[in-house]
C-alpha cells in the first residue's frame, strides 16, 4: 500500500510543479500598462501618417483632389499625434519606437473605406481602453494626448465618411483643411476663436492642401 502511495507521489510532482510554474508565470506577467500603451499609439499614428500619405498620391493618380489633400491633412494629425505621445513617452524613461510598414494602396474608394475603419477602431476601441488606464495610473499627460487623438480620429471618420459617400463630387482641385498643430484636429473653416478640442488660439492652425 505504502509502495503504491510512493508511486503516487512521485508521478503527481512532475505535474504539480508545472501547475505552479504556470501560475507563478501569470502572476509575474508585467500588466499592460500606459507606457505600453503609448508606444503601441506612437507605432500605430506613426504608420497612419505614412499611409495617409500613400493614400493622397493615389487620390491624386485617380483625380480626386479633394480627397488628396484630405488625406494630407490626416497625415499631418497624425504625425501631431506621433509627437504628442512621444513626448509623454520620454516624460515616463521610455524612448519612442515605431515600425513603419509599407502602406497597402488599393482604389480610393477602398483607402476609405480602410482609413474609417481605422479612425473608428481608435475612436470607439483603442484610444477609450488607452484612456482608462491612464486614468488609473493617474498619468494626466497620457490623458491629454490620448484624448487629443481620440477626438480627431473621430472627426476624420466622419470626414472621410462624407467623402466617400459623396465620392463623385471630390474630383478636380484640392480642398484645404486646418490642422491645428497643437492637437491635431482638423477641420475644413475656422470659424472659432479657440481650437474646439484643445482650446489653443486659432493661430496655431496649419494650412493643408
Amino acid at each position: 500500500m505504502r509502495a503504491l502511495i510512493l508511486i503516487g507521489f512521485v508521478l503527481c510532482v512532475p505535474a504539480l510543479f508545472t501547475t505552479m510554474k504556470t501560475m507563478a508565470t501569470a502572476q509575474n506577467a508585467a500588466p499592460t500598462t500606459t507606457l505600453d500603451n503609448l508606444q503601441a499609439a506612437y507605432n500605430g499614428e506613426s504608420n497612419a501618417h505614412a499611409r495617409y500619405l500613400a493614400f493622397a498620391q493615389k487620390a491624386d493618380t485617380e483625380d480626386y483632389g479633394k480627397v488628396a489633400s484630405l488625406f494630407r491633412a490626416a497625415a499631418r494629425a497624425e504625425e501631431i499625434h506621433a509627437g504628442n505621445h512621444a513626448v509623454v513617452i520620454k516624460k515616463l524613461g521610455g524612448t519612442p519606437l515605431a515600425k513603419v510598414e509599407t502602406p497597402v494602396v488599393k482604389s480610393t474608394a477602398e483607402n476609405l473605406e480602410a482609413a474609417i475603419k481605422g479612425e473608428s477602431y481608435e475612436r470607439d476601441t483603442m484610444y477609450p481602453q488607452f484612456l482608462k488606464q491612464a486614468r488609473a495610473e493617474h498619468n494626466r499627460d497620457a490623458v491629454e494626448t490620448f484624448n487629443f487623438a481620440k477626438t480627431a480620429e473621430a472627426e476624420h471618420a466622419r470626414l472621410y465618411t462624407t467623402a466617400l459617400n459623396n465620392l463623385a463630387d471630390m474630383r478636380g482641385t484640392g480642398q484645404t483643411y486646418y490642422v491645428c498643430t497643437v492637437c491635431g484636429y482638423t477641420t475644413t473653416n475656422l470659424d472659432f476663436a479657440k481650437c474646439i478640442s484643445c482650446f489653443s488660439p486659432k493661430h496655431k492652425y496649419q494650412a493643408v492642401s
